[in-house]
């Protein structure tokens, strides 16, 4: 009887319902939780089960009376990802009667970009017509700086949550103008092309390389059949994997075991819970790849057939006409605000790029097509031009010049053209765009020097490549009388190399003095003596010298270079 009586206190206690309930309460994926737990929330709380910060918004709502108030601060995720709609659409049966919008930084003990914050009000009932106050105060980077935006009241807007619904996904968007708004009733990008997710390949460590790494012989490139790749000749498979913020084309830098279709990874897959072998059968097609984990803007390329794509570079499918049409769009200031506003989070997901309204103008699609196509062979141009693209033919300051400062202006010339040429297509890109979608007052076509993703030309970073290159033609791997690689495995090919004949032995002593006549540094001299012609070889190391900087003789700073610098870099 005792023990009853404490179970029936705790049970009432546990019943009461609250005029106000308000908590910040614990941020955690359930799926790091006890399976006690986590079976639990599956069962009761369905529609929040992805963390249990939402399971919290839910389960205080249930502890609170009708026309009671619930206070809370929590991750900002349940206002924008998909994995929260159901628990959104749910929420819209209440009404938030205000929100501070806090963003990353909020508190000063919290560093990073990763916990993103809202404080909201909320009042347990549905009053028709009524708009919340949100306060947006993600701008400041410091606790101080977004309380005093939010007490000299700025960035307030007042929005009847029946606006949320009219975008796909129903995303918490209240800053959203009544212009862009409108746009939500065209078509999206979802209607005329397929966004999908690639493989996760449970265990990265294992299964992917930087194709530089394996035996050149044995990548398969060009494959365009997934069938095809059962060809037992190639282990290794082109592989997209993300990377840096870069728009147009590259980020092209790994390969997959994928040796007999994939056999290792299928079975490692069938036992980890990470893996992931889905939409395998598009895998190789051409399509369009954004970097999906990135602080920065989304940056859409172009990937051509025979590469895999991945779940970290996910894939827009589509024909070739509206797929470089969709490339120009994506890429824009247009799309980039679009998709912010449907999940502005860290995570550029499918279903955000899916949900960008499209109008296809008829009169300006030719000039947007051939504009992406131009801006594609832009990036490729300058990814290609470093060696580790395997598209490299030759270093860009091999020149049919006898000085390095003559190569080194053509190729900043070269640079300089391609920037600009690039920054003005993109430019032009986003004024046609919004002409179109008629956002004139909402946004402006310029774009910033640091948004434009190909190379400006460096001194010292093409200087310290050259180097690279130079210790690549006396290893064999490259040869200034081929281009490309000369050798990266497989059979061994002497008649690639006439001008320079690659060290026997493959060694290549980096001494502190002038002890060996196969030491490093005499190569390199002898290297550049033999690309750029005996008469101008102490003006060359001079500028070879000057651009890596240091005390002493050109041929003591470039020994200082090799011993010091030259590994790490």
């Amino acid at each position: 009887a005792e023990q009853l009586n404490r179970l029936i206190d705790i049970g009432e206690t546990m019943a009461r319902k609250y005029w106000v309930t308000c908590t910040n309460p614990p941020y955690a994926g359930t799926s790091n939780l006890s399976a006690n737990v986590n079976n639990f929330v599956k069962k009761n709380y369905p529609d929040s089960k992805a963390d249990l910060f939402a399971v919290f918004i839910e389960r205080c709502r249930q502890m609170t009376v009708n026309n009671g108030f619930q206070a809370m601060i929590t991750q900002h995720a349940w206002m924008f990802l998909s994995s929260f709609e159901k628990l959104r659409e749910k929420m819209m049966l209440t009404e938030t009667v205000n929100m501070a919008h806090l963003g990353a930084r909020a508190f000063e003990e919290i560093g990073g970009e990763v916990v993103q914050t809202t404080a909201f009000v909320r009042c347990a009932n549905h009053v028709e017509g009524y708009k919340g106050t949100y306060c947006r105060l993600i701008e400041p980077t410091s606790q101080q700086g977004k309380a005093d935006m939010f007490i000299s009241g700025q960035n307030q807007y007042h929005v009847g949550q029946i606006s949320f619904s009219k975008i796909p996904g129903v995303p918490v968007a209240y800053w959203i103008s009544p212009e862009v708004l409108k746009l939500f009733d065209e078509r999206t990008v979802g209607s005329i092309a397929d966004a999908k997710s690639g493989m996760t390949t449970t265990d990265n460590t294992r299964f992917l390389r930087l194709w530089e790494e394996v035996n050149c012989q044995k990548i398969g490139f060009g494959y365009s059949n997934i069938a095809d790749t059962q060809d037992m000749k190639y282990k290794w498979f082109p592989f997209c994997k993300g990377g840096d913020f870069r728009r147009w084309a590259g980020n092209e830098s790994f390969v997959v075991n994928w040796f007999n279709n994939g056999e290792e990874i299928r079975v490692a897959a069938e036992g980890a819970t990470g893996g992931r072998l889905v939409n395998i059968d598009c895998a190789l097609r051409e399509c369009l790849v954004w970097t999906k984990i990135s602080s920065a803007n989304i940056s859409l390329r172009l990937k051509k057939q025979g590469i895999f794509f991945s779940d970290a570079a996910p894939g827009v499918f589509t024909n070739r006409e509206t797929l470089y049409y969709l490339l120009a769009l994506l890429n824009t200031k247009y799309a980039n605000e679009i998709i912010k506003l449907i999940n502005p989070t860290l995570n550029f997901v499918p279903g955000a790029v899916s949900s960008v309204p499209v109008k296809k103008d008829e009169k300006n699609k030719e000039k947007i097509i051939e504009i992406a196509e131009g801006n594609v062979q832009l990036s490729e141009r300058d990814w290609d031009s470093f060696e580790t693209s395997w598209n490299f033919k030759k270093h860009p300051l091999l020149r049919n010049v006898s000085t390095l400062s003559e190569a080194f202006t053509q190729w900043q010339t070269e640079c300089d053209d391609r920037f600009n040429r690039l920054k003005a297509n993109e430019e032009e890109l986003n004024r046609i765009f919004i002409d179109i979608y008629g956002l004139q007052d909402e946004l402006t076509p310029e774009v910033e020097d640091k948004d434009v993703t190909v190379r400006k030309a460096d001194l010292q970073r093409e200087i310290k490549s050259l180097i690279s290159y130079a210790v690549g033609c006396w290893f064999g791997r490259y040869s200034l009388d081929v281009k490309g690689l000369a050798y990266a495995g497989g059979e061994w090919d002497s008649t690639k190399y006439k001008t320079i004949i690659p060290v026997k032995d493959n060694v290549l002593p980096i001494c502190d003095d002038d002890y060996l006549p196969t030491d490093l540094t005499g190569l390199i001299v002898d290297f550049v003596a033999k690309a750029y012609g005996e008469d101008t070889l102490d003006e060359n190391l001079k500028f070879i010298a000057d651009a890596l900087g240091g005390k002493g003789t050109p041929r003591e700073v470039i020994r200082s270079y090799l011993l010091n610098g030259f590994y790490a870099d």
